[in-house]
């Protein structure tokens, strides 16, 4: 509580701010946002000073929030390398070669700290003795074996957090894949229906390509002479006589 003289002679008393951030910070706040947060130094201790007194309860409910929404958006990423190549997947397992383009492309893979042998080791490591794939949990124990690897350093927990980070909202790049340019050139040079001259007999109505038949002139060998309608019907007017 803080008073203070007012004019008249009284006195006012007046309930001291919890979320003072002049207060020293708790040791357990300060670790507790660093963990987190991956604050330090000043930034930590200045977080940490909030999670003191009665707004520990509220940061506390604020860091839940926070890794629950972390934790969503792993999971997120998780499916998308999934089904990533295999469109029948159900996004529930990860096979080993989608693993491997997810460190790649998370950068977890970094040449130095950890390489590819070390991926494909802990994902044979992880999984199921007879199976070719990781579900969502066993992908989780991946991380955490390669976490103190890719952040040598760190506290375990801290690794944990930093390799979390590298993963949470990305999805598969498809470097090398080449786009279909949607101009309007383009629309009109692939537009079948346009096509002239002998260009127009290489593709029948609805576009489909004849192949060889439309590039060169099949000769049939049947003895009748070229676009007689009635070939083959010979036999058959012999049988009605």
């Amino acid at each position: 509580m803080m008073t203070r003289a007012v004019p008249g002679g009284g006195v006012e008393t007046r309930a001291e701010s919890s979320l003072a951030l002049t207060r020293p910070a708790s040791r357990r706040g300060e670790t507790s946002v660093r963990a987190h947060f991956g604050l330090w130094g000043t930034q930590a201790r200045q977080a940490g000073a909030v999670c003191t007194g009665s707004a520990e309860r509220l940061c506390r409910e604020f860091l839940r929030m926070a890794e629950s929404t972390d934790m969503a958006l792993l999971l997120d990423s998780f499916k998308k390398f999934a089904i990533h190549g295999d469109t029948k997947a159900s996004g529930k397992e990860m096979n080993g070669k989608n693993w491997a383009k997810l460190c790649k492309d998370c950068k977890i893979i970094d040449g130095k700290n950890v390489t590819s042998t070390d991926v494909d080791i802990v994902f044979t490591k992880v999984k199921a003795k007879t199976s070719r794939v990781i579900s969502y949990e066993e992908f989780q124990k991946a991380l955490e074996d390669l976490a103190p690897k890719r952040f040598k350093g760190q506290s375990k927990e801290e690794a944990l957090k930093s390799i979390h980070q590298l993963i949470e909202g990305k999805e598969p790049t498809n470097i090398g894949v080449t786009k279909v340019a949607k101009t309007g050139a383009v629309d009109r040079l692939t537009d079948t229906s346009k096509y002239t001259g002998s260009h127009k007999e290489r593709f029948d109505e609805s576009g489909k390509g004849k192949g060889k038949g439309g590039r060169e002139e099949l000769v049939e060998n049947t003895g009748y002479v070229g676009a007689y309608k009635n070939a083959g019907t010979y036999d058959e007017k012999i049988k009605t006589k």
